[in-house]
């Protein structure tokens, strides 16, 4: 007998780039998602809880989770204080009826920050029913050179947090297992940004299943062991050609989540 999986699939607004906010909720509500994960960015409209909460009532598509603005084209938005930004984070998911917030760890030359993170998200989990979620990043590299510039660790089950979100692009981006990655996180995977690379110095985020990441396979595991949590979509777009080609690649996406997410969705 088969059972439906827990796990709700979210498109990220990321995924739309270099189109809108807006466009991502419209572009849910048409391919069939179960809600958005709002990257919170340079589009005022991410920033914007009154917007967001439009978008989300005219479309009917609730916002699942929050991604904290942490990276580099972010750093002035909601503050240039990090704990600031996470704390409007964790508001704008209370307001918005979202369970988690996305957060990556500190930039090594955010010194102060990246001492006090780890306890930080410890403070800030228990003040809320929200989700602080930290996920995996990667090595930067350049040629032959590597650039460690995340701290305390790029790979984040090296630290002790209440929940993590495991990225398959950034797992090949740092050329590590993502299984074993997962397994390390175990009860703590709260989260999961499904995407693919090949192990390029760079983050790929391709569609699943055009990679070498086990994307079918972690949606098999995350199926098989009732994961609560929610699956998000988060692929680079930026070389569609058109709306038409983004909204397919945005459609193949969610099917092939759903099919690996339900072919193991069975009572033995």
């Amino acid at each position: 007998m088969a059972r439906p999986p827990l796990a709700k699939v979210a498109l990220s607004t990321a995924s739309v780039y270099p189109e809108s906010t807006a466009t991502a909720f419209e572009v849910a509500a048409r391919l069939g998602y179960d809600g958005v994960e709002v990257m919170v960015w340079t589009d005022p409209v991410s920033q914007d809880l009154q917007a967001l909460r439009r978008l989300s009532d005219y479309h009917q598509v609730p916002v699942l989770a929050v991604h904290a603005p942490c990276l580099l084209i972010t750093q002035r938005v909601w503050s240039t204080d990090p704990w600031t930004k996470l704390q409007r984070a964790r508001a704008a998911a209370e307001e918005l009826g979202a369970s988690t917030v996305v957060v990556h760890p500190p930039f090594r030359w955010q010194r102060q920050y990246a001492r006090d993170f780890v306890e930080g998200i410890w403070r800030m989990a228990n003040e809320t029913d929200v989700r602080f979620a930290v996920e995996n990043m990667y090595p930067w590299r350049y040629r032959d050179r590597e650039m460690l510039a995340y701290a305390p660790e790029w790979d984040v089950t090296k630290d002790d947090y209440r929940h993590y979100t495991v990225d398959l692009s950034h797992t090949a981006t740092a050329r590590t297992d993502a299984m074993a990655m997962v397994s390390r996180m175990g009860d703590r995977l709260g989260h999961v940004h499904l995407a693919d690379g090949r192990g390029s110095a760079k983050d790929e985020h391709l569609v699943p299943g055009r990679g070498t990441q086990p994307c079918a396979e972690l949606l098999e595991h995350l199926a098989r062991t009732r994961f609560d949590g929610h699956v998000v979509i988060e692929v680079n777009t930026r070389r569609a050609m058109s709306a038409a080609e983004r909204e397919a690649d945005l459609a193949e996406a969610l099917a092939f989540t759903r099919l690996h997410l339900a072919s193991a969705a069975r009572i033995p």
